[in-house]
């Protein structure tokens, strides 16, 4: 037996809107297929108002009487605390002789603690830093010891003779260095002396191997790491995640006699006419400076090298050899003052090296003032002259 087709428009046309021909096309005078009547959530919402206005409601704590409560604050996550690691009896040591320039870690010294723990952490051993100034930031960087050397000021053939006793006396499987200007020729010096086996260059460091490339980086050369040995920047992360003793031990160095130097000390250069690839600490003007001459008045008075974007070496505004970025120059510099620069991607891969940034302008979303560690969102031109009557007030007598 057939059963007779539903015509759906007959359906729509016994449901009109009341006072007019238009079909009621709404949900709530439909009857559902169970028998129960389906809800027009419309209905709903025209219904809820908030008391007072004539704004729809639209939460759903109306639909059902509920309790009236504050809603509870989230929960605060508190800080996680380093985890604090002591190392009561080693299996050996690990030494690092850090430069510390100013008597604080660079990045470099840093990566050389990094690789320490690599070694010691293998073998149960600890981390003997080797220092002129003991400070706060050694335990935290991974040192579990630290010795004193008793040496002040440039003196690399006297402090040789500290490390080579402290080598003979000390159970020192290894004796990192920087290979850097005064890391790796008190390295060199250490080797000669002492004829322990030595590798120069690390720049990759395992506790089974060591490599390097040579040859015009054409090969890699491989060994077990040696008693000595110097590392090349970046070759391993700096140490994180834990607190580390840094417990002052006591040696008595023997006596050094007087050697071949009779006078040592630095000289320090003019920071105005040292290049770029050599500064300490680089003042540089983008296209948001105008006044150059108070920028030049700045960097004299701050005892900066100048530097500058490409946009204003490209006009001629400054040479070219102040140029900091990819196509420049990329800076090692411990601290950077950028006025008025953007911070386009080739200038922020000359600055990725340094340690400190700090940027100048007037827009908050500026690349460059997302990388800096300290930022003023201001007119470069108006902070110039600003610093300078600063600087001046401190220099008054």
């Amino acid at each position: 037996m057939s059963r007779p087709r539903k015509d759906p428009r007959g359906e729509r046309a016994a449901h009109l809107v009341p006072g007019g021909a238009r079909p009621r096309f709404d949900l709530a005078t439909t009857p559902a297929t169970s028998g129960r009547p389906r809800r027009d959530p419309r209905a709903e919402e025209r219904l809820a108002l908030v008391p007072g206005t004539l704004r729809r409601r639209l939460d759903r704590a109306q639909r059902a009487p509920v309790a009236s409560f504050a809603p509870a604050p989230a929960p605060v996550e508190a800080e996680a605390t380093p985890r604090r690691v002591v190392i009561a009896e080693p299996a050996f040591l690990v030494a690092v002789v850090p430069d510390a320039p100013g008597g604080r870690l660079s990045a470099h010294d840093r990566q050389l603690f990094g690789a320490a723990r690599l070694l010691a952490d293998a073998g149960g051993g600890a981390v003997l830093a080797f220092v002129e100034q003991p400070g706060e930031e050694l335990a935290a960087a991974g040192a579990d010891r630290v010795l004193a050397l008793p040496i002040t000021g440039y003196d690399p053939e006297a402090k040789t003779a500290a490390l080579n006793a402290a080598l003979a006396a000390l159970d020192l499987r290894h004796v990192l260095f920087a290979e850097s200007a005064e890391g790796g020729d008190l390295a060199r010096r250490l080797a000669a002396l002492s004829g322990a086996p030595f590798f120069a260059g690390v720049e990759s460091l395992s506790p089974k191997a060591v490599t390097r490339a040579a040859r015009g980086r054409r090969v890699e050369q491989r060994g077990a790491p040696t008693r000595l040995l110097t590392l090349a920047p970046d070759a391993v992360a700096p140490h994180t995640g834990s607190l580390h003793e840094a417990r002052p031990v006591a040696f008595a160095f023997p006596e050094t006699t007087g050697g071949a130097l009779v006078s040592a000390q630095f000289i320090p250069a003019d920071p105005a006419k040292v290049s770029l690839a050599e500064a300490d600490f680089v003042v540089s003007a983008g296209n948001g400076v105008s006044d150059l001459a108070t920028f030049r008045a700045l960097v004299a008075a701050l005892g900066g090298t100048p530097g500058a974007s490409r946009m204003l070496c490209d006009a001629g505004l400054m040479p070219r050899a102040a140029q900091v970025g990819a196509s420049g120059t990329v800076l090692e510099a411990r601290g950077y003052f950028a006025l008025g620069i953007a911070g386009a991607p080739q200038h922020l891969q000359g600055v990725a090296r340094c340690e400190h940034v700090i940027a100048v302008n007037t827009d908050l979303h500026a690349a460059m003032i997302e990388r800096a560690g300290l930022a003023i969102v201001a007119d470069a031109q108006k902070v110039m002259p600003a610093l300078l009557r600063l600087l001046g007030e401190e220099g008054a007598p």
